[in-house]
This record gives C-alpha cells, sequence and structure tokens, in this order.
C-alpha cells in the first residue's frame, strides 16, 4: 500500500476477518498507519483473542466461519463484557444486517468492499468518541455521576457496569441534562449518522440504560418525551 494517510495515536486492533487477501490488505496498511494488529480467521479465534486483549477497536467481519460475526458481538458484549469499539465490516450492505449488529453492539459498520481512508476515519472516530476533551470530565445528574477520564459511571457511589455504546449514549444526556434530545441528536452524536435508520436502536439502547440505572434505584433519571426526544433529570 505504502501510503501514510493517519495522524492519529497509535491503537492495537484485532482484525476478526476469513478473507486471507482482505485480512492482509487491512493488516498490511494499518501497520503502515502506526498501528498494532493482530488477526483472526475464524469467529471462535476472535472470541479468544478478544478475551486475552486488550484491543481498543476490533474489526469483525459478519460472515465468518465457526461462529458468524453477529454471534461474537454479542458473546462480547454480553458474555466477556467488552466495552471497547466494534467496527462490524460487511458486505451485505442490506439495512436489516446493519440494523442487528447495531442493535446487539456494533459502533459502527463499513460496506465492503472497504475504502481505506474511509476506514482509518472510521477507526479513528471510533477511538476518540469518548475523549471530551472540550467538556468538564465529571458529569452529575442527582446522586448518578459520570466521569469520562475513568469511564467509570457511579449512582450514590455504587458502580454501574456499561458498554461502550451505552456510556457514550449517557454521557451525551448529561452533557445536555435538563434538555430534550430528538432522536436524530442521538444518531448524530452518539452514532454519528445523519440519518434515521427507521429502526427502534434507540428504543433499545434506552432500555438497557434503564435496566441498569433508573430500575435498581429509587430515583427516575431518564424520561421519554412523546413525540420529541428523551431528556435526563432527576424525577
Amino acid at each position: 500500500m505504502g501510503v501514510r494517510y493517519n495522524e492519529e495515536k497509535c491503537m492495537k486492533l484485532l482484525i476478526i476477518e476469513d478473507e486471507y487477501d482482505i485480512a492482509s490488505f487491512l493488516k498490511k496498511g494499518l501497520e503502515e498507519n502506526g498501528h498494532e494488529t493482530q488477526l483472526a480467521f475464524d469467529g471462535e479465534m476472535g472470541l479468544r483473542l478478544a478475551a486475552n486483549g486488550p484491543f481498543d477497536v476490533i474489526l469483525l467481519d459478519v460472515i465468518l466461519p465457526k461462529m458468524n460475526g453477529l454471534e461474537v458481538c454479542k458473546k462480547l458484549r454480553n458474555e466477556l463484557a467488552f466495552t471497547k469499539p466494534i467496527l462490524m465490516l460487511t458486505a451485505l450492505g442490506a439495512t436489516d444486517d446493519i440494523v442487528n449488529g447495531l442493535n446487539i453492539g456494533a459502533d459502527d459498520y463499513l460496506v465492503k468492499p472497504i475504502k481505506f481512508k474511509e476506514l482509518l476515519a472510521r477507526l479513528n472516530a471510533l477511538n476518540r468518541r469518548s475523549d471530551f476533551s472540550n467538556v468538564s470530565n465529571q458529569l452529575e445528574v442527582g446522586l448518578l455521576s459520570l466521569n469520562q477520564d475513568t469511564k467509570e459511571v457511579k449512582h450514590d457511589g455504587e458502580l454501574i457496569t456499561l458498554t461502550a455504546r451505552e456510556f457514550n449514549f449517557l454521557a451525551y444526556l448529561m452533557r445536555n441534562k435538563g434538555r430534550v434530545v430528538s432522536r436524530i441528536d442521538i444518531l448524530e452524536n452518539v452514532w454519528e449518522v445523519n440519518f434515521d435508520l427507521g429502526t427502534n436502536v434507540i428504543d433499545v439502547y434506552m432500555n438497557y440504560l434503564r435496566k441498569k440505572i433508573d430500575k435498581r434505584f429509587d430515583t427516575k433519571y431518564l424520561h421519554t418525551v412523546v413525540g420529541m426526544g428523551y431528556v435526563i433529570k432527576e424525577d
């Protein structure tokens, strides 16, 4: 490839891709741009490597032998509590397949054939998405606190475990405390897409947050404003 596009900090990346030529192309290009990479050629191998990490971002193909990418993603989020970004690679391109990946915990997707400059841009965006350098590192709403440096969320001192997507969603709401944010606002700032996917992905993640935050404590923070969006405030 021989071309260096990237000026961002070095990342440690896991590439789970069964097509050898594509995996080699990605590895070569990413390493030429200063990143460290590791390859897995099937879902089970990828899951094992991810468990032994750490990795900054995982590039995960959808169609894989032994265990498909959607199953790997689901296990990473639900069983291994993997909180770093996951970028799905798909040759499918259908909205339903993209939505399925986002619903089970993927942070972004890229449709094959892959444009390398776009891949780098997506990886850099995912890696710095939680780096809110221009705002306070500590966000608070009532007894709920979120630290953007340590990536910890606590309720009255009790630690609450969130995935990377849940954390970013909650952080966006907390940075807009008391303000109703629309679905498009959320998609643009948390999912980084500027169109409505026509899916319930936001509702799904709001439900995840409510289970971990509102349903466990007396004070309710997450509120739906029918026809307008969501707001975080003390009940």
